[in-house]
């Protein structure tokens, strides 16, 4: 298949990347790599490599896919919190135009990278896709807005699908620790501790970078009357859990770090435990392979044979999407 990728230069989309030339498709990248900086692994090129914002791109550039997979965004909740403009242009705008010219094209699918994050505070636990949306976030919100304007485009010659990915942890060659796993584990190996800014009750559902992307390639596939204009939460009823419960994971594997609760943040109003039936029934050969406990170890090998990760940059901003686009923001104007 012609696969045209979005973000491919990003956490997620580097793994996504891999795993479509693995299975030998022809794949056309478009990414701004806003977060070279952040690149630690050896990346692989896309057959075509467009160094361009979405909300440029023309009918001709799709010409001849199979699908789009829109991973891009501003995908960060303290970045839409400083410029929630911004983050409608590009999250909500950006997708939307993204859709209406990949139908213009003749794409007959489009995989667009929603979130469970959508939930927000939930009014109970166990949400499914029918469940209250309750967004905490410009982000969160952006993701609501581009799902219902993606869906209005919906018909016969054009399938798009939501993904709603629960929060990501892992390596990858474009690495994030602005994410939950993966901060609390740079914090313990930078710091000596492990920092919750909340009282760590709030409940998260977790999945594996690499298992987000495996989701996606399970969508390419899947037949279209399955799929056609769902949304479909991503992740595991099994790894649903309160960030105490990540912090002392964590603590049995360094021991000599003590757990701190820090308070910054006081009460966390992000709280949603998510349903993941219907996943597993829409695809019951799809399953996770990478639960917490294997992300946690992978990073901790990664981060032993990685001995640039110093606390300075750390805290300085690396690895983290806010400070990168506080600097490349002109970028989106």
């Amino acid at each position: 298949m012609r696969v045209f990728l979005t973000g491919h230069r990003g956490y997620i989309g580097a793994h996504l990347l891999q795993l479509l030339k693995e299975e030998g498709h022809i794949v056309i990248g478009c990414d701004l790599d806003l977060y070279a900086s952040s690149r630690r692994g050896i990346l692989i090129d896309p057959d075509l490599d467009l160094r361009q914002d979405v909300r440029s791109l023309v009918p001709q550039d799709l010409a001849g896919c199979d699908c789009v997979m829109h991973l891009a965004a501003l995908s960060n909740d303290p970045m839409g919190e400083l410029d929630p403009a911004l983050t409608q242009k590009v999250n909500i705008e950006g997708s939307v135009h993204l859709a209406r010219i990949s139908k213009k094209a003749g794409v007959p699918r489009f995989l667009f990278s929603s979130s469970c994050s959508i939930y927000g505070q939930g009014a109970s636990l166990d949400l499914d896709e029918k469940a209250p949306l309750n967004p905490q976030s410009a982000y969160a919100r952006s993701k609501i807005e581009a799902e219902k304007g993606i869906a209005l485009l919906a018909s016969p010659d054009f399938s798009p699908v939501y993904l709603r990915n629960a929060t990501a942890f892992g390596d990858s060659p474009m690495l994030r620790l602005d994410l939950v796993v993966n901060n609390l584990l740079a914090c313990v190996l930078t710091k000596g501790e492990i920092r919750l800014q909340s009282d760590g009750t709030p409940w998260r559902p977790l999945i594996h970078v690499k298992d987000i992307a495996r989701a996606f390639i399970a969508f390419l596939h899947a037949p279209r009357l399955l799929v056609h204009n769902l949304a479909v939460n991503i992740g595991s009823n099994q790894q649903n859990v309160q960030v105490r419960e990540i912090a002392q994971k964590i603590s049995a594997r360094y021991p000599e770090a003590k757990i701190v609760f820090t308070g910054e943040t006081g009460f966390d109003p992000r709280n949603y435990r998510v349903r993941f039936d219907k996943l597993s029934s829409l695809l019951p050969n799809f399953q996770l392979e990478m639960p917490l406990d294997y992300g946690i170890d992978e990073m901790a090998r990664s981060f032993s044979s990685f001995p640039s990760l110093s606390r300075e940059e750390f805290e300085g901003g690396k690895f983290v999407r806010l400070s990168v686009l506080k600097k490349r923001v002109s970028l989106f104007a």
